[in-house]
């Protein structure tokens, strides 16, 4: 999981998300407890209402405060329906009060498929036997 402190800059948070080939980093403090996230998103909003200036400003600044938190016992259902429900793409996993993961919407789907393919091989093979 990509970690930034509030200080860094979103022009820092931005090299980070394309060098890293990714859509967030989960802004958290030194207990790894979670503060906000900067996606994707939140960057296009800081330029459009601050210009390129904003690529100077604190993270701080721009970040999603009211961050959903999954927790290590949650089903894949369950995180679905609050990425669905809140409309948004990176559910952090925090374990006793500590960031200890990520989900990505990329993650939920790539489980669906594997699932979904799982069960159509199960069913050709029913129906080969019968």
């Amino acid at each position: 999981v990509v970690t930034a402190s509030p200080d860094s800059t979103i022009a820092e948070i931005a090299r980070v998300l394309a060098s890293r080939g990714i859509g967030a980093a989960i802004i958290t403090n030194a207990e790894r407890q979670v503060l906000g996230i900067v996606s994707e998103r939140d960057i296009v909003r800081a330029v459009a209402s601050g210009g390129a200036a904003a690529l100077g400003h604190d993270t701080g600044r721009y970040m999603t405060t009211k961050v959903i938190l999954g927790s290590d016992d949650m089903t894949v259902t369950q995180a679905m329906a609050h990425m669905t429900a809140g409309r948004f793409r990176h559910l952090p996993i925090v374990n006793n009060g500590a960031l200890s993961g990520l989900v990505s919407i990329g993650d939920i789907v790539k489980h669906r498929l594997a699932q979904i393919e799982g069960e159509s091989q199960a069913m050709r093979e029913y129906i080969a036997t019968a």
